[in-house]
């Protein structure tokens, strides 16, 4: 265990020096920040005291050493559009975006997984055929049409919703949330829904799929003839066995929301991460831009090691193959 724990991390590592090279790479050939934070009357001899000071003037190893160094510090660099350092910028849209992402994966995997189960366990019924058929909707139709179809209905046309913003917040610490206000709650109803559609159809077709070849094998059948009741065959047994599949659905996706929250924080004018990575992209904003994208590869990495760990909590045969590996 400790062996295979100490490769994954070792691995990690690995994966996020290579996205922050690639990342910084990128960034640093989309266009000259300096022509975004001076005037048009700024002299050429300012130009050049401002590209040193920013460090602009050295060459790309220097300054990714330096993005390195500062980044295991906990320091982004200071955001050229802003003028603030990019951790404060973090610090402050974070919490917008992880509410709303894991809101909306606590939604798609609870409706996912119970709409799943039904529709195998159901397969001719008339509810089960209209799942699946609304499923096609929610995997077809983009994440921003989904978006701006809810906004007209609830927001324009029956006034129920706000249609942009997040409402009143409460601040507990350097976490702020509109949970525990009525305005927050109404805010994040077309968000999490926008997000969590696609993800929710995706998860419930995929537990359908597995529960329905579950039930087909041999020791579903010795447990019925044993005499077991029908919750306990379908619950305890045939879904616990659909749950290696799911755990990794679900990981990968976590961080498919969190990463492509920006897509539903720019229809929505959400204050998160997203939509603060929009606005560094239009003033090439290159720390902001930089940091989320490690950000990001952070939060797949860390959900990815998650997932491996589960893995061998959910199914003992993997942790007998490991040991026989490692023997």
């Amino acid at each position: 265990m400790l062996l295979f724990i100490s490769q994954r991390i070792f691995q990690s590592l690995l994966v996020m020096m290579t996205v922050a090279f690639i990342a910084f790479s990128l960034f640093s050939y989309v266009g000259d920040p300096v022509n975004n934070l001076v005037g048009q009357d700024t002299t050429l001899e300012d130009r050049q005291v401002l590209r040193e000071q920013l460090g602009l003037n050295d060459n790309f190893l220097v300054q990714f050493g330096r993005f390195v160094k500062n980044v295991t510090q906990g320091d982004f660099g200071t955001s050229y559009r802003h003028r603030r350092p990019v951790s404060e910028l973090i610090v402050e849209r974070l919490p917008a975006t992880l509410e709303l992402a894991l809101l909306s994966s606590v939604v798609a995997l609870i409706a996912g997984v119970a709409m799943g189960v039904y529709t195998a366990l159901n397969v001719d019924g008339v509810v089960s055929k209209l799942l699946m058929s609304l499923s096609l909707l929610g995997v077809s139709l983009p994440t921003f049409l989904i978006g701006l179809l809810l906004i007209f209905v609830f927001g324009v046309v029956l006034q129920w919703l706000p249609s942009f913003g997040r409402g009143e917040v409460v601040q507990i610490g350097w976490w702020s949330s509109g949970l525990f206000t009525v305005s927050g709650l109404k805010a994040l109803i077309m968000p999490t829904i926008t997000l969590a559609l696609f993800q929710m159809t995706l998860i419930m077709r995929l537990v359908r799929a597995e529960m329905l070849e579950v039930l087909r094998m041999d020791f579903i059948k010795f447990a019925k003839a044993r005499g077991l009741s029908d919750r306990a065959i379908h619950l305890r047994h045939a879904l616990k066995n659909t749950m290696v599949p799911v755990i990794t659905i679900t990981g990968l996706q976590l961080g498919s929301i969190i990463a492509f929250a920006i897509i539903t924080e720019s229809v929505f004018q959400w204050p998160g991460m997203g939509l603060l990575f929009i606005q560094a992209i239009s003033e090439v904003d290159i720390p902001v831009m930089a940091a989320y994208l490690v950000m990001i590869a952070a939060f797949f990495v860390t959900i990815n090691f998650i997932v491996d760990i589960l893995y061998l909590v959910v199914d003992p045969r993997l942790r007998i193959d490991k040991t026989s590996a490692n023997a």
